[in-house]
């Protein structure tokens, strides 16, 4: 597996690609809320298996805060250390512009998973596009 910063179109086309697959066909979100306005800004992340893109995510950079967005692993790679190695490489890329930590919304089903990371929830349940989440922070 191969984890990178998106610097193309491709890649960019590519993970975008990932996170229709995950958030508008498996999760039911609508289109007009899954790509956004800071889809713009944001840094994304991408990882493939060779060619394929199986993995996504992106990062944008808030009150000396990284905020990680719209992680997501095709239903093939769960489970199989994927979300971790995307995960480390969004940390890595916080760490390397000095920021104190890092914040995510998880949804309620990937607390879990987040909490292994280190993150500790900080928030009460809220619903974003249907989908329960809270809000964690990770110090770096």
């Amino acid at each position: 597996m191969d984890v990178r910063v998106v610097k193309t179109e491709k890649e960019k086309s590519d993970a975008f690609k990932v996170r229709h697959t995950v958030f508008v066909d498996e999760q039911n979100v609508p289109s007009d809320l899954e790509i956004d306005e800071h889809d713009n800004d944001a840094i994304h992340f991408v990882a493939y298996d060779k060619s394929a893109p199986v993995a996504a995510g992106r990062f944008r950079v808030l009150d000396n805060m990284g905020k990680v967005e719209r992680i997501c692993v095709l239903g093939d790679y769960r489970g199989t250390g994927l979300g971790l190695l995307l995960m480390s490489a969004i940390e890595t890329h916080a760490k390397d512009l000095s920021l104190k930590g890092t914040k995510l919304n998880a949804q309620i089903s990937a607390v879990g998973f987040y909490e292994k990371l280190g993150y500790e929830v900080i928030s009460d349940q809220f619903m974003d596009a249907g989908i329960p989440h809270v809000t964690m922070t990770k110090n770096l």
